[in-house]
């Protein structure tokens, strides 16, 4: 399938994650940390022997999430552990009293072992096989709007090094109408907006190409000649999109992207643009077609999604003198 293993996961995927820990790890205290590779934790200031000291005996309350990034609150305000899956990042849950003798993951880098409020032992192990992912221990800062800092959160605050990402589609306190006028004030294409995550986060390639084909917009129609409501069209198809992907555990085309229990999503099963080239539009009957867009792929009907007409200069066609 086109993507296999080199896209990183969008919002609906992140989501899944974010769900999957907030129902299997909450309340649970951290009793050990193991760093099996010192590069997943290159973004966390005092190396991996602070990382785990940091988190040791820390009580893990909330499962958040901003867009395309997740962190665990901890018990004590003011940090967080801060969670990038990069392009083949897995926080996996066990039990390991159910298989103490099951092998590790080949790919495991980071293990977390847990102890839940009734005592039962639990594990928490980030596996990345191409290791662009990383774990952190990050201070907080307060959300600028005083609204809680993204799913799963109750707190006003965020990581620090994510309060520059937006608020997504899905998030109650996304003020729509400030995101349409952004979009209408960008002068490139609607789709590198989409793709921008300070405007709205959690948008990628996939959901991208999905939300311009449902809206019948094409990637290239410049944000500024399009009126309020395309552009609050696109926005709503983008969310329509990734709640019904979200309804099924998200897209995976391969074994890099699962939820918590390892299980993949099947939304790919219902793209109707993305990897579809050569295929009929599920609409008009006419062949999908890909084309290169910022060194990646976009997906679209040529038909449903015409091609916007060059803008002619205010100058073109006078008489020279």
């Amino acid at each position: 399938m086109p993507g296999s293993g080199t896209r990183v996961p969008e919002l609906p995927e992140v989501e899944t994650v974010r769900d999957g820990l907030a129902r299997h790890v909450l309340g649970a205290r951290v009793a050990d940390v193991t760093v099996l590779r010192d590069y997943s934790v290159r973004r966390h200031e005092g190396g991996p022997v602070d990382f785990a000291a940091r988190l040791r005996g820390a009580v893990l309350v909330a499962a958040a999430r901003r867009g395309k990034y997740l962190w665990l609150e901890l018990d004590h305000p003011g940090e967080a552990l801060l969670a990038h899956l990069g392009m083949s990042g897995q926080l996996l849950v066990s039990d390991p009293a159910a298989d103490p003798g099951a092998p590790d993951h080949r790919h495991l880098r980071v293990r977390l072992d847990l102890v839940m409020p009734d005592g039962a032992p639990r594990r928490l192990d980030f596996v990345d096989q191409r290791t662009f992912g990383y774990l952190a221990v990050v201070g907080t800062v307060p959300t600028p709007d005083g609204a809680p800092g993204g799913s799963g959160s109750l707190r006003a605050e965020v990581p620090d090094g994510v309060a520059h990402v937006g608020r997504d589609l899905l998030d109650p306190a996304l003020d729509v109408d400030a995101v349409v006028r952004a979009v209408r004030s960008r002068r490139s294409g609607i789709k590198r907006a989409l793709l921008d995550q300070t405007l709205t986060s959690g948008v990628g390639n996939i959901y991208a190409d999905e939300a311009l084909w449902r809206a019948q917009v094409h990637y290239d129609r410049r944000c500024d000649a399009l009126r309020p409501p395309q552009v609050r069209a696109v926005l709503d198809a983008a969310r329509t999109v990734m709640t019904e992907a979200l309804a099924v555990g998200g897209t995976s085309f391969d074994a890099l992207y699962v939820n918590v229990n390892g299980e993949s999503g099947y939304f790919a099963r219902g793209l109707n643009a993305y990897g579809r080239a050569g295929q009929p539009c599920a609409r008009c009957g006419a062949e999908i077609v890909r084309e290169v867009f910022m060194n990646r792929s976009s997906y679209l009907c040529p038909v449903c999604q015409p091609r916007p007409r060059a803008r002619r200069s205010p100058r073109a066609g006078t008489a020279a003198g």
